[in-house]
């Protein structure tokens, strides 16, 4: 019947831990991958780990939690830069000796989802910035919840971590759920006519690092 999910708290199931290797920049990195899974939402997050014996280093996790977003992750849409942070998110986890990185699918849009995210796109191709386009179409600025990202880290037996992300919220989120950010990297990337406005709005309106 083979290895069944395992409970590590009163509200998520892991699956068994195995082997990713993944292509990156021309190289391969052999990580691992554990999925954690909410019993009560039902929502879901994808924990890639390079846990490197063999390099020296510190004990300090260095941690990215990504959103997920279908357009930029897959796609390459030029309209945010989440492919662009993912990208330079994985160079740092793949040169880091012990680090992960936390994949949430249902962060797509902010929390809102991929429907609503394109209605606020339309919103935003008529004038308004992402701000006020989501409050438009009346979903939240930002609906995203960082508890099963916390989750996650603590599963691994850590309670502090380097952190990868320009946005100060997720900072304060994980210091709610008792983890310590020891450091915030930023995640700069080069700016471009399609999403100059949207990092403007990051920067000026949601206080991201920029």
């Amino acid at each position: 019947m083979g290895e069944q999910p395992v409970s590590c708290g009163t509200n998520v199931d892991r699956s068994p831990r195995v082997r990713l290797p993944i292509a990156f920049r021309g190289a391969e990195y052999p990580f691992d991958a554990c999925v954690y899974r909410c019993k009560a939402s039902g929502y879901e997050a994808i924990a890639l780990i390079n846990e490197d014996k063999s390099e020296p280093g510190d004990d300090l996790l260095t941690a990215r939690i990504h959103s997920g977003c279908l357009t930029g992750d897959v796609f390459h849409s030029l309209r945010c830069d989440c492919h662009a942070q993912l990208q330079a998110a994985l160079a740092c986890i793949a040169a880091a000796p012990a680090s992960a990185l936390i994949y949430l699918p249902h962060h797509e849009g902010r929390g809102i989802g991929l429907f609503d995210k394109i209605r606020a796109y339309a919103m935003q191709d008529l004038g308004l910035d992402t701000v006020d386009a989501n409050l438009r179409i009346g979903a939240p600025i930002d609906a995203r919840e960082y508890d099963l990202a916390a989750h996650v880290i603590l599963d691994l037996g850590l309670s502090k971590v380097r952190l990868l992300t320009n946005k100060p919220r997720k900072v304060d989120a994980l210091a709610e759920e008792g983890i310590e950010v020891v450091e915030q990297v930023p995640l700069i990337v080069s700016a471009s006519c399609h999403n100059a406005r949207y990092l403007n709005t990051k920067r000026n309106r949601l206080r991201h690092r920029l």
